[in-house]
């Protein structure tokens, strides 16, 4: 395990350098001063600004203003936002979480509903539900999720007016922020509408989430099935069945726990794909993430904002694919070994 997690620290470490590398040279490839784009001071008077190119090295090597950059991020300083003036840490902090809820809960819709669909499909294999469940699947991951987000506000919000349209919660409910997950904040809080908040919060999660999981649940749906079909092809599943285990007796208690497995090692690529989606998702429900304040950032031009707002957003996607990587080894311990874990 010591050796699995020393090749993980070093693709961290060399995942990072890539990262802030591409960060660092797009204040070059942007349109304008680099030096602006970086701190995204573009009112500096010459004496800040000669400030600044001393503290960026940015009459120096490359190699100089790169570490220099290195060390203002190390230090938390993203630089300011070119259209609201605000420290792009501060946003972040104050954003990536409204995205990370949004995103977690719509990952777990898409394993609890598409995982056991698709085992449903692997042991009905070749017969109609199979047939119909990947006929489905493949109808899911073709809609566009933007069409897909205003039909659902247009069925649920103003015909039947069953969920709200957008925002994360009412305003009615002034909730503190203590940590920026809201449902954590409505149970820290001491309001005696605190669960009535919590319903609040709920029904503004639902469809946004929903309409997010939907393209990795039909994704879920299939490598659950193709990792369920590769257990029930296997000789320790032969061997059950020639102990005299029922078939839904060898499903319960061997074929869905060594399926799982499988299946969790795909979890932190679908979830760098579910947060792409829930950014598109967050402009169309006017979800208060990181991902709607970076689309507007883009129409806006906020150099700064986006070269932040992408390294935070990548690094955060990279960390939890690493966090998959050790659970799938805590669990099988084959992931471990230098041939399967490279």
């Amino acid at each position: 395990m010591l050796v699995f997690t020393l090749r993980r620290l070093n693709l961290f470490i060399f995942t990072f350098i890539m990262l802030t590398a591409l960060s660092f040279s797009l204040s070059f490839l942007f349109p304008g001063d680099a030096l602006t784009n970086l701190t995204g001071q573009i009112n500096a008077s010459p004496e800040q600004r000669a400030l600044l190119a001393e503290e960026y090295q940015y009459n120096s090597h490359i190699i100089k203003q790169y570490w220099a950059y290195l060390t203002h991020l190390f230090d938390g300083d993203f630089g300011i936002s070119i259209a609201s003036h605000l420290p792009i840490s501060s946003e972040i902090m104050n954003l990536l979480p409204a995205t990370i809820e949004l995103s977690v809960v719509a990952l777990f819709i898409a394993m609890a509903i598409g995982i056991p669909i698709g085992f449903l499909a692997a042991i009905n294999h070749e017969k109609i539900p199979d047939q119909a469940i990947l006929f489905v699947s493949m109808l899911g991951y073709s809609i566009p999720i933007f069409w897909l987000g205003l039909l659902a506000i247009l069925i649920f919000s103003i015909q039947l007016g069953w969920l709200p349209s957008a925002g994360r919660i009412s305003l009615v409910y002034e909730i503190k922020h203590i940590t920026g997950i809201q449902f954590f904040d409505i149970l820290l809080s001491d309001s005696e509408y605190k669960w009535q908040a919590f319903q609040n919060a709920t029904l503004h999660i639902i469809m946004p989430a929903s309409v997010v999981a939907i393209a990795p649940m039909t994704i879920f749906i299939r490598l659950a099935r193709t990792s369920m079909l590769e257990v029930l092809d296997s000789s320790y599943i032969t061997a059950a069945k020639a102990k005299g285990l029922t078939f839904w007796q060898i499903i319960y208690r061997h074929a869905i726990r060594n399926s799982l497995v499988n299946v969790i090692r795909h979890v932190g690529l679908q979830f760098a794909n579910l947060v792409t989606l829930a950014m598109v998702t967050e402009v169309i429900f006017s979800w208060p993430g990181i991902g709607r304040w970076l689309i507007e950032s883009i129409f806006q031009r906020d150099y700064t904002a986006i070269q932040g707002g992408l390294l935070a957003l990548s690094s955060f996607i990279f960390i939890v694919h690493i966090l998959t990587d050790f659970i799938y080894a805590a669990l099988n311990p084959l992931a471990r070994d230098r041939k399967h874990g490279a």
